[in-house]
C-alpha cells in the first residue's frame, strides 16, 4: 500500500554554501522530494485533514532553505527532520538538493546531494 506525494523541481534562490561569495551572492536551488504516506483515507474522503498538505509541505521546505548552512547535506538533513516532526505519518522521505551553477571548473547543470530515510 504505497502512496507518494512527490514535489518535483521546487526552485529556490538561497546562500549555501563554504565559500563566502555562495553565502552573499547565492544561486539557485532544485529540490524534489518524495514522502511516502498512506494517502487512502483521503481518497475515500476527499478531506484535507486525512492527506499530506502539499503546500505545506513546500512552505517548511521554503523556510528550511532560508537558513544558510556550509553544506548541502545539512539542508537536506534539516529539512527531513523538520518534514517528519510536522507529519509524523510520513513512513519515508527521499530529498534530492541541487546546486545550479557551482563555482566549480567545467561547465556543468549542477551538483546534488540526494538522501533518503525510512520511518518505519
Amino acid at each position: 500500500m504505497h502512496s507518494k506525494i512527490l514535489l518535483e523541481d521546487v526552485k529556490i534562490y538561497a546562500y549555501h554554501g563554504v565559500l563566502p561569495e555562495e553565502r552573499t551572492i547565492g544561486t539557485y536551488f532544485i529540490i524534489n522530494a518524495e514522502l511516502h504516506a498512506d494517502l487512502w483515507k483521503a481518497a475515500e474522503s476527499d478531506d484535507l485533514n486525512d492527506t499530506l498538505n502539499y503546500a505545506e509541505i513546500n512552505e517548511i521546505i521554503h523556510e528550511e532553505m532560508k537558513i544558510p548552512s556550509d553544506l548541502l547535506e545539512h539542508v537536506v538533513g534539516r529539512i527531513i527532520g523538520r518534514l517528519h516532526a510536522e507529519f509524523p505519518q510520513i513512513d519515508f522521505i527521499r530529498l534530492k538538493l541541487t546546486k545550479t551553477g557551482p563555482p566549480m571548473r567545467g561547465e556543468m547543470k549542477g551538483v546534488s546531494i540526494e538522501m533518503q530515510k525510512s520511518f518505519k
